[in-house]
This record gives C-alpha cells, sequence and structure tokens, in this order.
C-alpha cells in the first residue's frame, strides 16, 4: 500500500541531499509501487507571518499518513521542523528519523550526523494535562507554538504518566539512508511507521 508522505527538513541546510533522497523513486516506472508519494511543503520560508506559515504547514500534512523528518547536522534545532512534528503526532500521522548526512550535497561533501530531531521533542503529564515540551538550551520546556493540552485518546502511543518528559523518539524508529540503503528501503520504513500508528 502506497502512504502518502510528508517530509521535514531544514530547508537552507539540506535541500540538495533531500531531493536525492526524495526522486530516489523517479527512475521506477511503477512509483506507487516503490511506496510513498510526495506530499511536501518547499516554500514555507517566504510566508508572511508566524500563522500563516503554520497554517501553510498544516495544509502540506492534510491527506498525509506519514511524516518522514530527514535529518541532517542542524535539523534537530528548526523551529518549524518541531512545529511539523507536533503538528504530525496531533493528527496522528506515523513518525520517523532518515539520517541523510551521508548524502552528498551539491558540492560533493558528505555531511555531519546530527541528533535525532525526536529526541528534541516530547510529551509530559502536569495536573491531569498532557502536553507537548522542546528542548532549549539542554532543558526541557514547554513547547511554546502549541501549548494546548492533548486529550490521550488522540495520541497512537502511550500516554505519559509522570511529568517526566517522553522523547517521541522512544515510540519511532530511526534510519541512516547512505549505511542502510535507503534508496532501496525508504518505502518500507514508511510502510513500518504507519503500521505503528495502526494505520
Amino acid at each position: 500500500m502506497a502512504r502518502k508522505t510528508f517530509f521535514s527538513f531544514h530547508y537552507q541546510e539540506d535541500v540538495w541531499r533531500v531531493w536525492n533522497v526524495r526522486n530516489c523513486w523517479v527512475v521506477s516506472k511503477d512509483q506507487e509501487a516503490e511506496g510513498f508519494y510526495d506530499g511536501s511543503v518547499f516554500e514555507a520560508s517566504k510566508k508572511e507571518s508566524d500563522e500563516s506559515l503554520k497554517t501553510f504547514l498544516r495544509n502540506g500534512l492534510k491527506n498525509t499518513s506519514v511524516t518522514c523528518v530527514l535529518a541532517g547536522q542542524y535539523t534537530a534545532a528548526r523551529r518549524w521542523v518541531r512545529y511539523e512534528i507536533v503538528r504530525s503526532v496531533l493528527k496522528g500521522n506515523g513518525l520517523l528519523t532518515v539520517d541523510i548526512h551521508g548524502v552528498r550535497n551539491k558540492e560533493k561533501k558528505l555531511g555531519v550526523k546530527g541528533t535525532n530531531p525526536l529526541d528534541e521533542v516530547g510529551v509530559y503529564l502536569a495536573n491531569g494535562k498532557i502536553y507537548f515540551a522542546e528542548r532549549k538550551n539542554g532543558k526541557w520546556v514547554k513547547y511554546s507554538d502549541y501549548s494546548s493540552a492533548i486529550p490521550a485518546s488522540d495520541l497512537w502511543f502511550d500516554a505519559p504518566t509522570s511529568n517526566v518528559v517522553v522523547k517521541l523518539s522512544k515510540y519511532c524508529k530511526r534510519y541512516d539512508f547512505a549505511a542502510q540503503n535507503g534508496r532501496e528501503n525508504i518505502a518500507d520504513w514508511i510502510e513500518t511507521a504507519a503500521k505503528l500508528t495502526g494505520r
């Protein structure tokens, strides 16, 4: 079954590597058989305000069932990558990280492996309600771009039971595109992420 997939990434730093990863399936005559479609947003940086950008990114996630975070050296710290991750959880999308530092950039250079973006966002329980948290300057703080409580029924994973932040990476898999033959395997990785959510 093909999955419509949203790709989240650091545009300025990694767009060349991302194009290589996303286009690996184009060589196939039967693109659907490769297991994913392109539902990403590339021009987000051109939007005028934070609210319009949030709306734009939410619209980009519509009709997708999986969010694949293509992680480079600096992706984990990017505000809008974190927002895409949080909105993906709220939407019930499967989530996975695919490291792309082993893909050469425009200058034919390899990158440096970065922190897993799903290590930098988590959930916790406070006063009987569930909230998102993010890591800033080495400390967990309440996530500011979505501060509402999350109904436990909206989560496809176990709800947190204390004020200790549970990283989203606990529930999601991480892969290395170059080292684990992503060209052949990314469709299976995406399918696994979908199945973890019960989709």
